[in-house]
């Protein structure tokens, strides 16, 4: 699946900022693929408001 982040992270908790960080998400419209497993899923769900995810 591909992760694009959609939105800024400023002004989020420094979990969600590392959640970003260990998805591989630096900057505004940065696209990373990543494994469709349970783990991604519940990083990718922890930051949906920020993430635009494609299968």
């Amino acid at each position: 699946m591909k992760v694009k982040l959609i939105k800024s992270k400023i002004g989020c908790t420094p979990k969600q900022r590392a959640t970003l960080e260990a998805l591989g998400l630096r900057k505004i419209r940065q696209v990373h693929e990543l494994p469709d497993n349970g783990a991604t899923r519940g990083m990718i769900m922890q930051v949906a408001h920020l993430v635009e995810v494609t299968e």
